[in-house]
């Protein structure tokens, strides 16, 4: 398996990961246990839930592994960028989320992944977690992407907010997401360094 494909594998099983933890973190009632072939419907609920949020988790890690590599090759920062800006514009238009504000939050979060993904596919390894060791020279190198990007990802947390309205279920839900994903990128920290 190339770099490439090494990096949106583990990004993908990523995502599903802090899809359980979120489904996990969610109790269900009492009745949910009583009626006959609730496991089913959980198993459907579980599914679709995991489907939605690594489609939209790995929207924006794919263009940026695709400009990330498209840059490695040798194409125009400007031309690759113009790409991106157009392709978050349409995918945001057809979620019917698009402002400027989130359109510049999504762009900014993926800036910082193209930067990440173009160590990632520079160094060597032939795993994520190789990659990501050879890549950073150190503990603190990592941290400081993993906090921009925390950084970054908040942002687009609050311009989600901003333009779906002061919803208290929407915020809870990117709350308990952003959690899951700190807790997936502290254990991968602790397996790398």
């Amino acid at each position: 398996m190339d770099k490439y494909d090494i990096i949106l594998s583990d990004e993908e099983q990523f995502a599903r990961e802090v899809t359980l933890g979120v489904i996990v973190k969610q109790p269900l009632t009492g009745w949910y246990y009583l009626m006959p072939g609730m496991f089913i419907i959980d198993f459907l609920r579980r599914t679709t839930a995991i489907s939605r949020y690594t489609k939209h988790f790995m929207f924006p890690r794919r263009l940026a592994i695709d400009g990330a590599r498209d840059l490695l090759k040798g194409y125009e920062k400007a031309a690759v960028s113009s790409r991106i800006v157009a392709e978050i514009e349409n995918w945001l238009n057809s979620l019917h989320l698009y402002s400027p504000q989130l359109a510049e939050a999504q762009k900014h979060a993926i800036d910082l992944l193209i930067t990440h993904y173009s160590k990632l596919l520079d160094a060597e390894g032939n795993s994520h977690n190789e990659l990501i060791e050879n890549a950073y020279t150190s503990r603190e190198a990592y941290e400081a992407h993993v906090s921009e990007l925390t950084s970054a990802e908040a942002q687009i947390d609050r311009a989600n907010i901003e333009k779906m309205g002061n919803n208290e279920k929407l915020k809870k839900k990117l709350q308990m997401e952003a959690w899951q994903v700190e807790i997936g990128r502290k254990k991968i920290l602790q397996n790398i360094f």
